[in-house]
């Protein structure tokens, strides 16, 4: 098989890793050194940069074939997809040729488990080690981590990668022992932690040479699927909470089931709606951003609801607090105001100390005001709506159309 049909196959099996969607890795410099490509949290694809820049990667497995048989993968032993496989300097030559034509600025790289995690591991830290120290290449490079292979392979791809993902797939032992049997939690979390402690490690080490390649500095990130198993989005937030106090992820990613042809019968035959995708993204938001907890956003319920944002399901089962007045409250609870974004908080608090807050300022600070008009007070202005019971009030807000906002 020439390489460009290889390409074809391998880029097309990676598209359900959403593990690599952005990075927040620090520039490598190239000063003083002949060097390749130069980056500054790249990301995948149509990504975007914290300065607003538009990046894309190339996204491939160095391999399709699988000793593994997770029943939710494409790529399982059982599948009978088309395989194929790179060797590392196939992937390098690939690389290159794309960074010079200018179609990426980086690489992630995954693969299936071959003859075993230990081999299948070194082949991936190859690559990165080929890119950096033969080509001299200082754009972006995110390595998938086999689970079970040797710490000190783990260690050796974290110096020449900018990320690496560990990705967990489902959040319980009892998922992976149904859907991935040869997979263990255990074995994933240690993972995670060699990661974290080289991590924690590196940045500790007051004698590290400046010209040393510093270790993983863009983090680690994983991804959860959803929907493949009967996990509760209470179950998925708890597990991802954990995750980010345990081991600091950067990003914990969602993907949303997708049946593959031949699917076995342990898997769903239809996927899960796509904006419970985008409801577990906005609550994964309020938990890195916001200070909430799992318990929070969820209360009693096992699930997200879907007709509304995981922020205004929450300022609806607490009325008590509200409508809030925006000349007093603190900037944490101005901050979970539906519709009010922890920038507008801010700017919000920073304003009062000169005059006070009017509802004008609401709009010319570009918050969403339908949404924010119930739950505030302003000097000119209280709500009248307030009053009304929780299922009137839901379905008004339900109904009234509101601008798109990032930060809420």
């Amino acid at each position: 098989m020439d390489v460009t049909r290889k390409l074809a196959v391998l880029a097309d099996a990676a598209k359900y890793d959403a593990s690599c969607a952005s990075s927040g890795a620090p520039r490598r410099s190239s000063r003083g050194k002949a060097g390749l490509g130069n980056s500054n949290g790249t990301g995948i694809c149509h990504s975007y940069t914290p300065d607003g820049r538009c990046v894309s990667l190339l996204k491939i497995l160095l391999t399709n074939f699988c000793l593994y048989d997770c029943q939710y993968c494409v790529n399982r032993r059982s599948s009978d997809v088309p395989r194929a496989r790179f060797t590392p300097e196939e992937v390098v030559r690939l690389t290159l040729d794309f960074y010079q034509r200018n179609y990426v600025s980086g690489l992630f790289l995954s693969s299936g488990i071959i003859r075993s995690p230990d081999y299948t591991m070194e082949q991936l830290a190859r690559v990165a080690r080929l890119l950096r120290e033969e080509h001299g290449f200082r754009g972006y490079i995110h390595l998938k981590t086999i689970p079970e292979a040797d710490p000190a392979l783990i260690d050796q791809a974290a110096r020449f990668a900018d990320r690496l993902s560990v990705n967990i797939e489902l959040p319980s032992e009892r998922g992976l022992r149904d859907l991935a049997p040869e997979k263990q939690l255990g074995g994933i979390r240690r993972a995670m932690g060699t990661i974290h402690a080289g991590t924690e490690a590196d940045q500790a080490d007051k004698s590290r040479s400046p010209k040393r390649p510093r270790y993983a500095p863009g983090g680690q990130s994983t991804q959860m699927i959803v929907g493949a198993d009967a996990s509760s989005d209470r179950l998925i937030l708890d597990t991802a909470d954990q995750l980010y106090r345990r081991f600091r992820l950067k990003r914990v990613y969602y993907s949303a089931f997708s049946p593959i042809p031949n699917s076995p019968g342990t898997v769903p035959l239809r996927p899960p709606p796509l904006l419970r995708e985008h409801r577990l993204y906005q609550a994964d938001f309020l938990l890195r951003g916001y200070g909430f907890q799992p318990g929070e956003l969820l209360a009693d319920n096992e699930q997200l609801p879907l007709d509304i944002d995981p922020k205004l399901a929450w300022a609806l089962r607490h009325r008590a607090l509200f409508p809030l007045d925006l000349n007093r409250a603190p900037r944490e609870l101005i901050g979970r105001v539906p519709g009010i974004g922890l920038r507008s908080a801010e700017r919000l608090v920073a304003l009062r100390r000169h005059r006070r807050v009017r509802f004008e300022d609401l709009v010319r600070l570009r918050c969403v005001v339908a949404k924010a008009r119930p739950f505030v007070v302003t000097a000119d202005h209280r709500p009248r709506d307030a009053g009304l019971d929780t299922p009137a009030l839901r379905r008004q807000l339900v109904d009234a159309p509101v601008q798109a906002s990032l930060w809420d």
